[in-house]
């Protein structure tokens, strides 16, 4: 071979390609080779061939679904929404954010009653200390001006360890400055002749807090007697067997529940329904079956005491003052506890009892005991010595 030929070879062998691969992968397809073509002199020439390519062969793989077990959800049924009767007794919470909650679960506790309507008048924030920010005695006043209510129930105070004015919470002045507030509030409903439910705190969840609001319910308890209106307590449904706060106990099944909520101030849904349990002992007094009796049986009706002067309490006052004064116990209340009981003060005028007063009885009178005095002669005398032995008798 000539060196032509020599050149003709090396350029075919140039030109020669081998075999490539390129490899193609795409989002969601398996890998696919493609095998490139081999080419030639002739194609170098008389250009490429056309040749038909193969169809790609693409497998598809599966794509799992899982199917996760839909979640079977428990049909509850709503309950019935009942229409309030045109007249229904209308009865009011009064108060602040625990009124608020109670409301609701005043309503939950009669939703399939249509002679009771119950309305909600809690304010936040508010109570009988800071008159400038909500002044409950103007309030009451709007409130009975458009007959707006049957019934009151109030529980509030859990804002009221503030101070009045410059006085300083819970000192002697001040007491006697809240006692003023509570009694011109509850002086309007007297006046009105509307029954008035009042419900007293429970125990808080910091100590210091609890002891001060604890304080201040014992001023709401000391109105309401004064007052006749009833006066529900339920510290003691809401601690633990020591008498502690407790967040957690049994609800109106007699379940172990939530009763407080986390801030350790509020009830929660449950808590409320069981204040409302005990409230509802002591509306029967006043409304039963969808009627609403203010005219209480005079206990004393027939006798020749009715003409005697009582205080004008309203509703069931007469028993309130019977009660307290321990002429009456009612069958329904619990037993005085010790630290509920009424100590006597003696009066600041009157002068403590002095033995010596026994000394000034007169002779003969059933409490000389042999040494009473002689009146006439200004005298003590002793009781007789006998000089008789009595051996020689």
């Amino acid at each position: 071979m000539g060196r032509l030929g020599a050149l003709l070879i090396i350029v075919i062998c140039a030109f020669s390609l081998s075999t490539t691969l390129s490899v193609a992968q795409g989002d969601g397809y398996p890998q696919r080779i493609e095998v490139a073509q081999q080419r030639t002199l002739f194609d170098l020439l008389f250009g490429p061939r056309q040749v038909t390519p193969p169809p790609a062969t693409t497998r598809q793989t599966p794509t799992r679904r899982t199917t996760s077990p839909t979640p079977q959800r428990a049909i509850v049924a709503a309950a019935p929404v009942v229409e309030k009767e045109q007249g229904a007794t209308r009865l009011a919470v009064f108060g602040d954010s625990l009124a608020i909650d109670l409301a609701k679960a005043f309503e939950r506790a009669f939703a399939d009653d249509p002679t009771l309507l119950i309305l909600s008048k809690g304010v936040g924030s508010s109570g009988f200390v800071r008159d400038d920010f909500y002044d409950w005695g103007n309030a009451l006043k709007e409130e009975i001006s458009a007959d707006s209510f049957d019934i009151a129930v109030i529980i509030i105070g859990v804002n009221d360890k503030q101070a009045i004015g410059r006085v300083r919470p819970l000192s002697d002045e001040w007491k006697v400055l809240y006692l003023e507030r509570l009694n011109s509030f509850l002086d309007q409903l007297r006046a009105a002749n509307k029954p008035v439910i009042w419900i007293g705190l429970p125990p808080m969840r910091a100590n210091s807090y609890s002891n001060s609001v604890s304080e201040i319910s014992s001023l709401h308890r000391l109105a309401s007697i004064a007052a006749g209106v009833e006066f529900v307590d339920i510290y003691e449904r809401f601690v633990d067997e020591n008498g502690r706060y407790s967040s957690r106990g049994p609800n109106l099944n007699g379940e172990d529940a939530l009763m407080r909520k986390g801030d350790g101030i509020h009830f929660s849904s449950a808590g409320s329904d069981k204040v409302v349990f005990f409230a509802q002992q002591a509306l029967r007094l006043f409304y039963r079956g969808g009627s609403l009796n203010l005219n209480i049986s005079d206990p004393l009706e027939g006798t020749d005491a009715v003409a005697m002067v009582r205080l004008p309490f309203q509703g069931n006052g007469h028993f309130r003052l019977l009660e307290v004064a321990g002429a009456v116990i009612a069958l329904s209340s619990e037993p005085a506890r010790a630290a509920e009981l009424v100590v006597r003060e003696q009066a600041a005028h009157s002068d403590p009892f002095d033995a010596d007063q026994l000394m000034l009885a007169p002779i003969g009178r059933a409490d000389d005991f042999g040494v009473g005095v002689d009146r006439a002669g200004d005298e003590t005398v002793g009781p007789e010595v006998s000089t008789t032995d009595v051996s020689e008798n």
